[in-house]
């Protein structure tokens, strides 16, 4: 059918209309047939048809219009972002809103119809809500990912030989009018006739054949960070045959519609590397030919997608809209763009009066290498998680992890780096180096140290700081709090404010009701280091930002759903940015504004997203640690995006350790990081190339909170104590340890600027009691107290004293029992004559009544009060025995030395009798005892402890008489013994300060039994062989195998294995005699009774002392057969001192010059810090800013430094 000679020469009917009306329509109709035409098909190779040579091909490569003015320039928009998207694409004049994106095209070929410069705008696809961003603003960077999506196309991708007539999205159509039938399509290929027909008119040279094997027509789909649009395709190989026939309707509204203005096009894109494939890859591209077009795979489905997603999340994988990455062919650098009112703020200074600048903000990798341009492919971030390669999807805000740097001169062949390529670098790192570090890591087991720290010369005297108040009760469930100076701030159900110096409340604000409350909390940066501490950020349950005003007492902004609806679990300070992070993993960066500090009128600079299940993070330098569980994983989160968001390829972790709780670095060693675990243990990471130094073990309990207080390490615990190490050898030492709460330590906070700002340095613990406690970081008394200890020999006069120290479970025998047997009637006969005539005697006793006797011990127990006094004079006539037999003893046998009995104390079977001689008896002084009951609960004192203190000279002394539960399986019970006799705060304080210092040790007033210097523990202690048969000990022992059964001992192995072991203070000479116990009655068999107890060493003497002033010279048994038990000695050589007052002033003088000099270099140490690492000064200003705020506080002392 001959088409009329109306009709136009694509088959309609011409109306009659203007000419504009009639090409509008036309276009209309042109896209519309051309969608609704028939499946490509394989075109054949005969030559093109005269009617296809007539199309212009300016309609191939035509820019739209240019953005107009008026788009707001404080956020990025779609047309400032990237080079202007070609006509054909068909969404030139979408909507430009930052929050949604433009509607996705329904096929990953590109669209090559001419396209309108009018249309209304479209709502996003509900196909993919993956592809918007958490918060505000889009997640995308540039428009072409608007094209790049593989599920937003209902069709598989197929490959025709058409090389160059695209199919146009439907969705795209902009004048489709429903009530007016499609016209019928145009020739297929009428653009090719009349580009070829234009060339002829123009007399210019026809382009060679296209060879259509190697030009497939279709584009591949591509990511948001692959080409920007189609004029980079090889359709720009038709512009030799442009004739100079252009429609005026394709002219942007900025040019003045002339060709050579058109056919400005952004240059071409180099040759895409080949793409490997990757296990977990979202976004795989297919390789067709080698021509290096790609293409990407069907769809997935939604559910698929949806199951990947979450097994990515648990990988650290950063979902699509949060961190972009690169999968295939990356773009040139992008076009001028209006500056937005985020990006000069990593540039701009302070707009207060002259801070001193801060360091720039690391944005892009440091370490290029200038030898040539191959090296510099590490700049680029090629992915955010190596371990799985998501599709990517555009950032939120302006221009987020751009991976071209748009302000350099390079061409944009140096930025290119093979897509196989996985870098993890920033900053002074590079791939060989992490995969050195990896591999070092795996292959070398780190330093695993199985004993715990040393706490022997524990101080336990809690660091109260000497200026300000001391505790503050919030009143209310607070588990957040921060503290900057003087100010303390803690959130929850409300957000209170405390000045440290008085307890005055400053601030109280409600969260709100509906169940809001505060979930974290932190000082806002200052513009500088004067105005830090004034406002406060609080994030809360609802994914609510809100920035208080401290004096003011007031919300001065606020950002709702600045996290969607997810709980912000922490807000992190990194010099003048803020970092906040979700429940979910999201974590967004708050730069700074025109005054250099973050603020919330605008979104966040940039977003990324961290694995879920948090757990602990710690930012470490420019690195956030972030730990989920086990793992530790490190990321590097910048303001640009411009560097590698995931550091490592695998995450770190330890065999043998529990889930991460706590973690930090200390000022005197910064190139480590230390991590609290829940099982007691404290992993150490190197910065340098993140190995696993080392796993110490300091306590069986959860590590709620680690600080490092400059060389020291503070732990909290859920016994609510915190304890102090010093890592100055290996094992660590335990230098602290009291208990600072009543219930578990939450936080431990070391505020750093308080030395800069109040000149003293205190640490803040905030309690599960919701007490907030300040302590002294700088453990000024302890310091001094230990090097008067040092200094003692200057100013004291020492002697050595003998002792003798005797334990015997008697087994409720009597003196006249030792009659009955020769070897028993010279027991003490031959034990005093082989004393060596020693200063001071201790007889410890057990069981001198009859224990098992449960009838007497419920008379004991049960007998009202005032018939208690024939029971106890019946009592009290076996221990008058026992001392009356001792003393007679000493007459007869130590005829040559006078003994004065000092002391005797029973408590129901427990007796003991000290003596001193002649001599001596004149120097003690402060004497007394107490007892501690164990039985029944504390209530009964068949077991328990008897405790006698004094002083000899200037020396305290302490003498424990211990008889302990009993059973083979009650180790645990008898630990608790120990701990409540050594804690129990029984005798009377010592009030003087300096005879405190002098007389007693860690930091104690002699209300405890470690508070003295000497201590001696006998006893029977009940400790038993474990996991050994009876008549296996009984085999050894007669073999003399001692050091088998030794290794099974349940007081050594608790010494080993349990740091909360009160007996691990203490010491023992090493035994070599055979079990004291169980004996038959009367002979020399281990018990052969019904229950054949197996034998143990339950007869101890062990002693505690500094520095050596308490030496064993021997340790043995002795054979007395009236008890099921041997009696067990020791003697002693003990140290005491006399100091000399004026000695000791002129000492006490020097310590406090040395402590003043000391913390001197200490604060200036974390001065320095602080200004540097927290506020972000360089050294020479931070130097300058100490040395006048030290010239200023001279200048408000003049009584200082004169002359």
């Amino acid at each position: 059918m001959e088409s009329s000679a109306k009709d136009g020469p694509d088959g309609t009917s011409i109306k009659p209309v203007s000419s504009l009306l009639a090409k509008f329509e036309n276009l209309n109709k042109t896209t519309v047939d051309a969608l609704s035409g028939p499946a490509p098909r394989t075109a054949s190779p005969a030559p093109k048809p005269e009617w296809l040579r007539d199309a212009s091909p300016s309609v191939l490569a035509r820019e739209p219009p240019a953005v107009p003015k008026m788009r707001p320039k404080d956020k990025p928009n779609l047309a400032n972002l990237h080079p202007p998207p070609s006509a054909s694409t068909g969404y030139a004049s979408s909507s430009s809103s930052p929050t949604r994106p433009g509607p996705y095209p329904a096929s990953p070929r590109p669209a090559h119809p001419p396209s309108l410069l009018v249309e209304p705008p479209q709502s996003p696809p509900k196909s993919a809500p993956d592809f918007f961003s958490i918060g505000d603003h889009p997640g995308f960077l540039n428009t072409e990912s608007l094209a790049s999506s593989p599920s937003t196309g209902p069709r598989q991708v197929k490959v025709p030989s058409r090389p160059h007539t695209p199919l146009s999205d439907s969705r795209r159509s902009p004048g489709l009018t429903p009530s007016r039938p499609p016209s019928p399509p145009p020739p297929r290929r009428s653009a090719e006739l009349r580009r070829d027909r234009d060339v002829r008119d123009s007399f210019k040279p026809v382009p060679p054949p296209i060879n259509r094997a190697e030009k497939p027509s279709i584009m591949p789909s591509r990511s948001s960070y692959i080409a920007d649009n189609a004029q980079a395709f090889d359709f720009r190989n038709h512009e030799h045959g442009r004739g100079d026939k252009v429609s005026p309707f394709h002219s942007p509204p900025s040019s003045n519609g002339t060709p050579e203005e058109e056919e400005e096009v952004p240059p071409m894109l180099p040759t895409r590397p080949k793409l490997q494939p990757k296990p977990l890859q979202r976004a795989r591209t297919i390789q067709i030919g080698h021509v290096g077009l790609e293409f990407e795979p069907p769809p997935v489905h939604h559910s698929v997608a949806t199951k990947r997603r979450d097994r990515d999340d648990m990988n650290g994988t950063a979902r699509s809209p949060i961190t972009p990455q690169i999968t295939g062919e990356q773009r040139p650098a992008l076009p001028a763009r209006p500056q937005s009112i985020l990006e000069p703020f990593r540039s701009t200074n302070i707009s207060t009066a002259p801070p001193p600048p801060r360091p720039p903000r690391p944005g892009v990798n440091t370490n290029v290498s200038e030898t040539g341009s191959a090296n510099t492919a590490s700049t680029k971030r090629v992915v955010s998680t190596p371990t799985a390669q998501n599709m990517p999807a555009p950032p939120i805000r302006h221009g987020r992890s751009m991976t071209v740097d748009r302000t350099s001169s390079r061409v944009p062949n140096e930025f290119r780096a093979p897509a196989t390529t996985i870098t993890a670098v920033h900053e002074v790192r590079s791939v060989e180096v992490l995969k050195g570090s990896l591999g070092k890591a795996d292959s070398s087991a780190p330093l695993m140290t199985a004993t715990y720290p040393d706490a022997s010369n524990t101080n336990r005297s809690k660091p109260y700081i000497s200026k300000g108040v001391h505790e503050i009760q919030t009143k209310y469930d607070s588990r957040v709090f921060d503290v900057c100076g003087e100010l303390a701030c803690t959130t929850g159900t409300f957000t209170r404010a405390w000045s440290l110096l008085d307890g005055e409340l400053l601030m109280s604000l409600s969260m709100g009701d509906g169940g809001q409350r505060g979930t974290a909390v932190v000082f806002k940066p200052g513009a500088n280091v004067s105005e830090e501490g004034a406002r406060v950020w609080v994030g809360s349950n609802y994914g609510e930002l809100l920035e208080a005003d401290v004096i003011s007492q007031s919300i001065v902004s606020t950002r709702p759903n600045a996290h969607g609806r997810h709980e912000i679990i922490r807000i992190y300070r990194h010099f003048n940015e803020l970092w906040s992070l979700d429940e979910m993993g999201t974590l967004h960066i708050w730069g700074p504004d025109e005054k250099g500090v973050p603020t919330l009128v605008h979104g966040p600079t940039q977003s990324f997203r961290v694995p879920k299940g948090h757990t602990f993070s710690l930012v470490v330098g420019d690195e956030l640690w972030h730990a989920t569980g086990k793992e530790i994983r490190v990321f590097f989160p910048t303001l640009d995006g411009r560097s590698q968001f995931q550091v490592l390829v695998r995450p770190l972790s330890q065999d043998g350790t529990g889930e991460v709780t706590s973690g930090t670095m200390l000022t005197s060693d910064p190139d480590k990081v230390y991590f609290g675990h829940t099982d007691g243990k404290v992993s150490i990471y190197s910065r340098a190339d993140y190995s696993c130094l080392g796993v110490m073990n300091i306590s069986q309990y959860k590590i709620n909170s680690l600080m490092g207080v400059g060389r020291y390490m503070w732990a909290g615990y859920n016994t609510g104590k915190i304890t102090v190490y010093d890592m100055g050898q290996t094992p660590w030492a335990v230098k602290k340890d009291w208990q600072a709460h009543e219930n578990p330590v939450v936080k431990l906070v070391a505020d750093r600027s308080t030395l800069y700002k109040l000149d003293r340095y205190h640490v803040v613990s905030l309690g599960a009691d919701n007490m907030l406690r300040s302590w002294d970081g700088l453990l000024q008394e302890d310091w001094l107290e230990g090097e008067m200890k040092r200094k003692d020999t200057d100013y004291c006069e020492f002697q050595k004293l003998k002792a003798l120290v005797m334990t015997w479970n008697a087994g409720a025998s009597t003196p006249n029992s030792l009659r009955y047997s020769d070897s028993d009637a010279t027991f003490i006969q031959n034990l005093l004559l082989n004393s060596d005539s020693p200063d001071i005697l201790v007889f410890g006793f057990q069981e001198l009544v009859d224990l098992e006797d449960k009838t007497a011990t419920a008379k004991r127990f049960l007998k009202p009060k005032k018939k208690e006094g024939s029971d106890q004079e019946r009592m009290s006539h076996q221990y008058r025995d026992w001392r009356d037999f001792l003393v007679r003893s000493l007459d007869d046998y130590m005829s040559g030395d006078l003994y004065h009995l000092l002391h005797t104390a029973p408590l129901v079977g427990l007796f003991t009798c000290i003596f001193v001689k002649a001599d001596l008896r004149d120097r003690v002084s402060n004497l007394s005892s107490a007892e501690v009951k164990r039985g029944m609960g504390g209530l009964h004192g068949n077991k328990g402890a008897i405790v006698v203190r004094f002083m000899v000279d200037d020396t305290s002394l302490c003498f424990i008489n211990c008889h302990l539960a009993a059973g083979q399986s009650g180790a645990n019970q008898r630990h608790n013994d120990v701990a409540a006799i050594l804690e129990a705060s029984i005798l009377p304080a010592e009030r003087d300060p300096a005879v405190r210092m002098d007389s007693y040790v860690g930091g104690g007033d002699g209300t405890m039994i470690l508070d003295h210097e000497l201590c001696l523990l006998n006893g029977d202690l009940n400790y038993r062989i474990d996991t050994m048969s009876r008549d296996t000990v009984v085999s050894a022992v007669k073999s003399g195998n001692l050091s088998k059964l030794l290794e099974r001992d349940q007081l050594l192995v608790a010494r080993r294995r349990n740091p909360g072991f009160r007996l691990r203070a203490f010491d023992e000479l090493p035994i070599t005699f055979a079990p004291t116990y169980k004996y038959d009655v009367g002979t020399d068999n281990y018990d052969t009774s019904e229950k054949k107890r197996s034998p143990a060493w339950c007869d101890r003497l062990l002693y505690r002392a500094r520095r050596g002033r308490i030496e064993q010279l021997d340790y043995r048994r002795h054979e007395v057969r009236v008890s099921d038990h041997r009696p067990v000695s020791g003697r002693f050589r003990f140290t005491v001192k006399r100091i000399n007052p004026k000695r000791r002033a002129v000492a006490w003088m020097e310590c406090q010059q040395r402590w003043e000099d000391l913390r001197a270099k200490e604060a200036a140490d974390e001065k320095l810090f602080y200004l540097t690492r927290n506020i972000g000064y360089d050294a020479a200003t931070a130097l300058k800013l100490m040395n006048e705020r030290s010239s200023w506080r001279d200048h408000r002392s003049p009584s200082r430094h004169r002359d």
